[in-house]
């Protein structure tokens, strides 16, 4: 659809990706941030068996010109509440327009058909991401409802400085990623992260998209068994978007996790350990990752003795949209 002869509204599809990706570009520039995405990586983003960019994404142009975004994707549960992710950015040289509100208010609107075909009667609220230093967004999230609910560190460490040496505890083996080993891998980031605040389980096909990541290293990810019993994982990425716009390779940690069973034994920092070293041997200048400043697995005290430092912080927005709907409720039909 058009805005007023101004702009054009319209869902992002494959042929978008380059001004996508110059947009995102912009926005980073600007608002700072240590995200840098390739045409690739957002290409990707359209096999996510959880993204239906027809109804849940929408591009903002004038001309030629990605002038903003939006998005929203579906969760693989509603426990209880469907806390649907919501993203979205306007380009700086458009700032100040009211696109920003509006582009927030779009992905309210595209939520709600997306969310009552899978969760028919359950309570909706959309989980957004905020850097804390970018005062413009929080703002705005806070005038259209959204709380401050959470905040996460991202956290950098120099891999030229001494990196620990941590072997794995008596009885455990830390092996390899291999592709025979992915059901396993994906068994202990489920346990892993059942506790952790806003997590839900990957499904067999979120797990293969995630596996199928052009950034996804296997030679820097590993595993931790007991005899044959998985305990622990630790994956690895490195982005070539981030290596082209610092020049520096970065090794990008988005999993560690330990199974209950195999908490507080020193299986994550061996993870940790092995995998930073191989980093080094690599090639690669630093490793980053992120964390929940809460984690209740006490992650953030493990990533500082580490030697990670904290980067930057975002803040996780949320905002109620739906309660639950009885049964019957006229709501409740996917074409309301």
């Amino acid at each position: 659809m058009t805005d007023g002869g101004a702009f054009d509204w319209r869902p992002i599809g494959p042929a978008d990706v380059p001004a996508w990706a110059a947009l995102l570009a912009a926005i980073q520039a600007v608002d700072g941030g240590d995200e840098h995405f390739s045409e690739q990586d957002l290409r990707e983003d359209f096999s996510d068996p959880y993204a239906d960019f027809a109804r849940g994404s929408v591009a903002v142009y004038d001309g030629n010109t990605m002038a903003g975004f939006g998005s929203v994707l579906a969760r693989s549960a509603a426990e209880p509440v469907h806390e649907m992710w919501q993203q979205g950015g306007v380009h700086p040289a458009y700032r100040d327009r009211g696109l920003g509100g509006r582009l927030l208010d779009w992905a309210e609107r595209a939520a709600v058909p997306l969310h009552r075909e899978r969760y028919p009667g359950r309570p909706l609220a959309l989980s957004a991401g905020c850097l804390s230093s970018n005062d413009g967004a929080v703002a705005l999230h806070a005038a259209h409802g959204y709380r401050q609910a959470r905040w996460f560190h991202g956290m950098t460490r120099d891999l030229a400085a001494p990196l620990p040496d941590v072997p794995a505890p008596a009885g455990v083996q830390i092996v390899g990623f291999t592709p025979e080993r992915a059901a396993d891998a994906l068994l202990v980031r489920n346990e892993a992260f059942r506790d952790h605040w806003g997590s839900t389980e990957d499904t067999a096909g979120q797990w293969a998209h995630f596996l199928a990541y052009s950034s996804f290293r296997p030679g820097l990810s590993f595993l931790a068994y007991a005899g044959q019993e998985p305990l622990g994982i630790i994956f690895g990425h490195e982005y070539d978007a981030y290596t082209a716009a610092t020049g520096r390779r970065d090794l990008s940690i988005p999993l560690v996790g330990t199974r209950r069973a195999g908490r507080k034994r020193g299986i994550a920092s061996a993870l940790l350990a092995r995998a930073l070293a191989e980093a080094r041997a690599a090639g690669f200048d630093t490793a980053s990752l992120g964390v929940d400043a809460d984690s209740p697995t006490g992650a953030l005290g493990l990533y500082e003795r580490a030697g990670f430092t904290v980067r930057e912080t975002w803040i996780a927005e949320l905002k109620p949209v739906l309660a639950a709907e009885p049964a019957g409720s006229p709501g409740r039909g996917t074409g309301s």
